[in-house]
């Protein structure tokens, strides 16, 4: 008969000190009851020695995954959250990193916490970041608690690197329009020196202006729920709208828009932000178009799902780039953006407010010959009379 160190009592209330994360260690006074625990889920084959009673039920209620290891590094317990880390009830622990902590708190009764970077199950070919914390519930089992932080990890990767990038954008034009201020300066008597840098210094500034508004739209974009205060917008108005902030473009590069019939469709959200999406696939398909080309708007509903694309004329996108299209400062021609005052910034903003309205972008393009990208949004329930009848 194996005896429990720890009453199951005790061993509970350690085990939820444990988990709401103190951080000061905690002892338990011990006394010795000759017992031998075990439940009616307990799985066939499989002891429970020194396991308190119900702490099944306390392990499904953890955050996380948790599970209890015994003498032979056998699972005696386990939440079903385990398994993201290839833990299961009745296996036995195999990853080395969490065994090496088990093994000294074993050894010396102390709890320990690490931030491990663990293999991902079943293959091992990615790594997961984990805060791993253990505890001795007696001298041979011993509680694991595992924090998923790779989803933390990979935002503060995103923050550290959109800060990084925001900065070497806004030094280009900044820098740029120092050195064009000095070059005014030295060449204050040459009248035509004058009119170049000046020109170009316009030029600069008004990409500092795009880059700046389009940073303060993403953000706009990141900090509120367009559904949640929600209008009807027509689609038709809402094409409109975007022709009518492209056209002085379309008409400088001599490009033909050409429109679709489509019939009357609405969709929920924001009129402001759905505009500002469309407008930024036109006045990308216009600013990547070859002069005397023609770009197509078409809406149409499929179901439950308004579409409306954008198809150009264009240089197209290589498929080896169409994955990457949509991420913040990615540029597939970088020299080209530069002379086309584009700010790496449209495409995320486009896949922002459709995210934010229930929807999707979706592009399909072939390298010479073309692009379309596609606004996928839910379509809007029918309106209703105040009698129940559906409005004409």
């Amino acid at each position: 008969m194996v005896t429990v160190d720890v009453t199951a009592g005790l061993a509970l209330a350690g085990l939820v000190g444990l988990a709401v994360g103190g951080t000061g260690g905690w002892a338990l006074a011990t006394r010795r009851a000759p017992a031998t625990v075990s439940t009616p889920s307990e799985p066939e084959g499989v002891p429970s020695p020194n396991v308190p009673e119900g702490l099944s039920r306390l392990l499904a209620v953890l955050p996380g995954a948790a599970f209890v290891v015994g003498a032979d590094n056998g699972v005696l317990r386990a939440s079903a959250e385990a398994s993201t880390f290839g833990v299961s009830q009745g296996g036995r622990l195999d990853i080395p990193e969490i065994l090496t902590l088990v093994t000294a708190v074993r050894r010396d009764g102390v709890i320990r916490e690490e931030d491990l970077e663990l293999r991902r199950p079943p293959l091992g070919k990615g790594l997961l970041q984990a805060r791993v914390r253990v505890a001795a519930l007696s001298p041979t089992a011993a509680l694991v608690l595992v924090e998923d932080l790779s989803e933390a990890h990979r935002i503060d990767a995103v923050r550290r690197d959109f800060v990084a990038n925001v900065s070497h954008e806004l030094k280009t034009p900044v820098g740029a329009l120092s050195l064009l201020a000095e070059a005014v300066q030295s060449a204050s008597d040459d009248p035509e020196a004058v009119q170049r840098f000046s020109a170009r210094m316009q030029v600069e500034s008004q990409r500092l202006t795009n880059l700046v508004n389009d940073l303060i739209d993403l953000s706009r974009l990141q900090s509120g729920d367009p559904l949640k205060h929600s209008e009807r917008v027509e689609v038709s108005r809402m094409v409109s709208e975007a022709l009518d902030a492209t056209k002085l473009l379309a008409n400088a590069r001599e490009i033909d828009v050409v429109v679709g019939e489509a019939p009357p469709m609405e969709v929920l959200g924001d009129e402001g932000q759905l505009v500002m999406a469309l407008r930024n696939l036109l006045t990308n398909a216009v600013a990547y178009s070859p002069p005397r080309t023609r770009v197509a708007v078409a809406a149409r509903c499929l179901g439950d799902v308004v579409e409306i694309s954008v198809t150009d004329q264009g240089i197209g996108i290589p498929a080896a780039e169409q994955s990457r299209i949509f991420e913040r400062f990615y540029r597939v021609d970088p020299a080209r953006s530069r002379i086309t005052g584009g700010t790496g910034l449209g495409l995320a903003i486009v896949k922002h407010v459709c995210v934010n309205h229930g929807g999707e972008c979706t592009v399909w393009s072939v390298e010479g010959e073309g692009s379309t990208f596609t606004l996928r949004l839910p379509l809007a329930p029918a309106s209703r009379t105040p009698e129940g009848d559906p409005a004409p």
